[in-house]
């Protein structure tokens, strides 16, 4: 679903040059790929409910009930409550019954018909429509301003009939906006109905990109959002720092529930430390641990140097000193460490040599050049 400046023009893309941040909301929302699209059913009874994209990714399924021949990314006119709305087939065929049993949708009476492909009167109606959605938007916001209430809004979606219009708002308690209901309704005449969104689906409503360069996983592909705890965040040894935690929506990151099972699984191979591990040297307390190379980082108390253990010796250690015994000192893997270091110099050194070859080298070209 794309917005009408991303139309061709003598078989070139025009594009709306929005780099990313449609105003329209069609592209790169929550898009779908059909793997069985090219595939022949062994039988002729396909599945009759299809999977309709609407403005920001909001996804409805509706029933096929006149057998129309739908291709994925056609315009269609769909039932809704109190009159008809347009949308794209995002989905069809098999994969359909797939999702439904995913999100738990019952195939009964419930599900909504399709009324016919949208034409091109159709689709005229829906983009005049979508002009009043901006205008609309700033005006709602100004007389909440007025009215005070403690609510966000952030996007209003008019029906294609023009005869709905529904305001998506965040709040961090319950809002009274009956009030709210009454102006708003005097003022564009027009039904109105008032629905709350968490603010991961506000993020994902409004788009932008996230700390790691790419687009927000939850406005393109993220529909079910999990709870996420700073213990994902202690589990994978990261910097409990607020600001680097927290995504566009102000909530902690989806993203920290990505690795953790792996982390998990790569924490099981690493021995608890819960206090200093006792040698006849000192105490040397834990400063870092590098899960997945099982290195952890000591340093003794009034020492800088971190001296690098494998868990195993750790958990050597720690036996050593459950029977009361005191190894000597905990450098047994800082001698391979320090070899490595030393393998690393002799390479620099090694290029710095070559350099200075050729720096010679072209000194006596020059020198020869001069001569003759």
């Amino acid at each position: 679903m794309g917005c009408s400046t991303c139309s061709t023009s003598n078989s070139t893309v025009k594009g709306c040059r929005s780099n990313g941040g449609c105003g329209t909301g069609g592209c790169n929302k929550m898009n779908v790929f059909d793997w069985l699209s090219n595939m022949e059913f062994p039988s002729l009874n396909t599945f009759d409910i299809v999977e309709v994209k609407f403005k920001n990714g909001r996804k409805d399924f509706f029933r096929n009930t006149k057998d129309l021949s739908l291709t994925t990314g056609d315009p269609v006119v769909v039932d809704v409550t109190n009159g008809y709305h347009i949308g794209y087939i995002s989905l069809q065929g098999e994969l359909v019954r797939l999702q439904m049993q995913k999100k738990k949708v019952p195939n009964n009476d419930q599900i909504r018909a399709i009324y016919r492909v949208a034409t091109d009167q159709d689709l005229e109606k829906l983009e005049k429509v979508r002009n009043r959605e901006m205008p609309t938007m700033y005006r709602t916001r100004e007389i909440i301003q007025k009215m005070g209430l403690s609510m966000k809004l952030s996007d209003v979606e008019y029906q294609a009939d023009n005869n709905k219009a529904t305001f998506y708002y965040s709040a961090d308690s319950r809002v009274d906006f009956r009030e709210l209901i009454k102006v708003l309704a005097g003022e564009f005449r027009i039904r109105i109905e008032m629905r709350q969104i968490s603010l991961r689906q506000e993020a994902g409503r409004i788009g932008g990109i996230g700390s790691c360069g790419r687009e927000l996983c939850c406005s393109t592909w993220l529909s079910d959002f999990k709870s996420v705890s700073t213990s994902a965040a202690r589990y994978q040894n990261l910097s409990l720092n607020p600001s680097k935690l927290s995504g566009q929506c102000g909530r902690l990151k989806c993203c920290l529930n990505y690795e953790l099972e792996t982390y998990m699984n790569a924490l099981k191979h690493i021995p608890e430390v819960n206090r200093p591990l006792k040698t006849r040297k000192g105490e040397a307390i834990l400063q870092k641990t590098d899960i997945f190379k099982r290195t952890m980082w000591f340093s003794f108390a009034g020492e800088s140097a971190w001296i690098p253990l494998s868990a195993q010796r750790v958990r050597e250690v720690l036996e050593l000193n459950a029977k009361g015994t005191f190894p000597d000192t905990l450098v047994e893997d800082h001698v391979a460490v320090k070899s490595d270091s030393v393998v690393l110099n002799n390479d620099l050194v090694n290029m710095d040599k070559k350099f200075q070859k050729k720096q010679n080298k072209n000194k006596r070209r020059k020198k020869r050049k001069k001569k003759g």
